[in-house]
């Protein structure tokens, strides 16, 4: 993590690693799935929109979600440019993927949420979701140290959250539309080829 908070062009930069991060949770990889509920992240999040709905859980409990939601948006926060993971609703869309993953991807969340609420605890007293914002952060700080190589139930749980919300972010409309600017496919008129003389 830097200083303060995982800066989107870092999870940008992340996104080249591995493309369609959902594989590397391990959630539904190899299945093909991952990729149907990416496409289907931004519609069901329009529809309930439209119908005021609020989002019921599928996997997690109140509490869990309520860490899941401020972990999510302490690695994409809202700033100047666009609305953060909680305004895309991150944490339902992964709640939506761990519903449907196999059990050893379920225990392996709710193990990791276990692992953050007790370290939140010893540090501050307090469950992660009820921490200062400040004292989100470093805790966060500590456990990406080893991101690259990750040892503790913490530190692989960071990598697992990490790369979930930059998938269920950057596959919502918030993270397409106003955070990327995609504009969807745009029409040529014309294409002028290469300008090299060589390849004239």
């Amino acid at each position: 993590m830097s200083d303060n908070k995982i800066t989107r062009r870092d999870a940008i930069k992340d996104l080249s690693v591995g493309v369609g991060v959902i594989a590397t949770l391990p959630v539904l990889g190899g299945t093909g799935w991952g990729r149907a509920l990416d496409q289907d992240h931004a519609a069901h999040l329009a529809q309930r929109a439209a119908q005021s709905k609020p989002y019921a859980l599928r996997f997690f409990t109140a509490e869990e979600n309520r860490s899941l939601l401020e972990m999510c948006e302490q690695i994409i926060p809202a700033d100047d440019h666009s609305p953060g993971a909680k305004a895309a609703r991150v944490n339902e869309y992964i709640d939506t993927v761990v519903s449907v993953s196999p059990d050893q991807t379920k225990q392996a969340w709710r193990a990791g949420l276990k692992a953050i609420s007790k370290k939140s605890d010893e540090m501050f007293g307090k469950p992660f979701a009820d921490a200062t914002a400040e004292q989100q952060v470093q805790l966060l700080k500590e456990i990406s140290r080893n991101e690259r190589n990750p040892q503790t139930e913490e530190e692989q749980f960071f990598r697992r959250i990490k790369n979930a919300t930059i998938d269920g972010y950057y596959t919502s409309e918030i993270g397409i539309h106003q955070e990327l600017k995609y504009k969807g496919n745009s029409f040529l008129k014309e294409f002028q080829g290469c300008t090299h003389p060589e390849h004239q």
